[in-house]
């Protein structure tokens, strides 16, 4: 039992849509279909890459063992992309990681050219005439 899974309808769904086989409604359809309208009444099952090559050992033929073969191959291509796709995640969150770095030396440069915009303040006014030491009663 550990070498098989039951697809979900959302997987069933995920996987007729990628094929082009079938619209969401007709899916839906199928799977809880009764028996009047035919079609598929149960989820499906999905092998394992290990339930695979067991099914293929047990089977002897010239097309079993090209089908093993490409499920081999499939499995390692699966693998492959899912380690470039952990690679590049794992770029993208150091850039994200640097950009929000450069994101705070920005804002800190930002705060402080603020007071360097404002427009220069006005001189005082001189005053006219001549400055006394005391001042006037």
């Amino acid at each position: 039992m550990g070498f098989r899974f039951l697809l979900t309808r959302e997987e069933v769904t995920n996987l007729k849509s990628q094929f082009a086989i079938s619209s969401l409604e007709d899916t839906d359809r199928q799977v809880v279909s009764s028996a009047k309208h035919g079609g598929r009444r149960k989820l499906p099952w999905a092998f394992t890459e290990h339930g695979c090559l067991m099914a293929a050992t047990v089977l002897n033929s010239p097309r079993a063992v090209q089908m093993s073969l490409f499920v081999v191959r499939a499995f390692v291509q699966m693998r492959e992309a899912l380690a470039a796709n952990a690679t590049i995640l794992k770029r993208l969150a150091e850039i994200d990681r640097t950009l929000l770095e450069h994101d705070d030396a920005l804002r800190t440069i930002w705060h402080e050219l603020q007071p360097l915009l404002l427009p220069p303040p006005e001189p005082p006014k001189r005053r006219i005439g001549f400055p006394s030491e005391s001042p006037r009663p």
